[in-house]
């Protein structure tokens, strides 16, 4: 079996993470910087085709009080337009609520200055939401 992608869809950024061969950890991979859903999917085919990627795993930004959102209604766009270009592929959805915030803490505490954060925090997020899906699945 392939590996599992994980992606942090917002409008400027992508932040991509896939899992190692025995779905235990994700690791981040790139933050692709928005350039049209065209060279978007672009990029995420030659990352899919690179690691064999079987699933995708997308953080759906929703409203504390669970509702979906205008951004959420926004990756669901996305995500309309990548299974017609990899149809083959399954996509889930994981709650992504505070993933950016738990990815943020983390690189403060390791230190990292504002401006190199603002540069992997998307990749960081992702690796979030795709160690939770894992992190579920073992359980």
């Amino acid at each position: 079996m392939g590996r599992i992608i994980g992606l942090d869809v917002g409008d400027k950024t992508i932040g991509v993470s896939v899992s190692d061969p025995l779905f235990i950890t994700a690791q981040g991979i790139k933050t692709i910087f928005r350039n049209g859903i065209k060279k978007d999917l672009e990029e995420l085919r030659r990352i899919i085709l690179e690691y064999e990627v079987e699933k995708a795993i997308i953080g759906l930004p929703k409203n504390m009080d669970n509702s979906l959102g205008f951004q959420g209604e926004k990756v669901m766009k996305f995500s309309e337009k990548f299974k017609r270009e990899f149809p083959e592929i399954d996509i889930e959805f994981i709650d992504e609520r505070l993933t950016s915030v738990s990815a943020e803490r983390v690189l403060i505490e390791g230190e990292m200055r504002r401006n190199k954060r603002k540069k992997v925090i998307d990749k960081v997020a992702a690796v979030y939401i795709l160690q939770m899906y894992l992190d579920k699945k073992v359980i």
